[in-house]
């Protein structure tokens, strides 16, 4: 299982801990979005991070879909069914979002791919970036439902 992380907050005065759990994670900017295998020291950073981003399951159809439309190389170029079978193992797309959701691969394992992908601010907006998902907000643990968000972003 792997999580997508996604950074609804951009704030000049950050704790210096957070801030540094979310360059750690790859969060720099507003709208950002990567994705980090599950075990316990992501969540342990996730939890650190959860007033400034937010977080679920991704599925396979939107990391590839995300992967196709948002996956850059080093010069900014796209990632291509060409430069997966020429850079890695996998022949399309669909594997390399398979292996990357059973944690099996990483995008820093690509040569040359950036780990982070740059995402539109959502269409009809985020839900309120000051309350938790659970509260009607935009922060925190979502589930399911960072698939919708992710897709809104695309």
């Amino acid at each position: 299982m792997a999580y997508a992380v996604v950074r609804v907050r951009g704030q000049p005065d950050v704790n210096k801990d957070i801030k540094y759990t979310m360059e750690l994670l790859g969060l720099t900017r507003v709208n950002h979005c990567v994705v980090v295998p599950e075990n316990s020291s992501t969540k342990g950073m996730l939890q650190m991070v959860k007033d400034y981003c937010t977080w679920g399951e991704i599925d396979g159809e939107t990391l590839s879909a995300m992967i196709k439309t948002r996956g850059k190389t080093a010069g900014d170029r796209d990632i291509t069914e060409d430069y997966l079978r020429e850079k890695t193992e996998f022949g399309s797309v669909e594997e390399l979002a398979k292996a990357m959701i059973e944690s099996d691969y990483r995008m820093r394992d690509m040569e040359d791919a950036k780990p982070v992908f740059r995402l539109h601010p959502p269409i009809k907006g985020y839900e309120g970036n000051k309350r938790s998902f659970a509260n009607g907000g935009a922060l925190g643990y979502r589930g399911k439902e960072i698939n919708d968000l992710i897709n809104r972003m695309l």
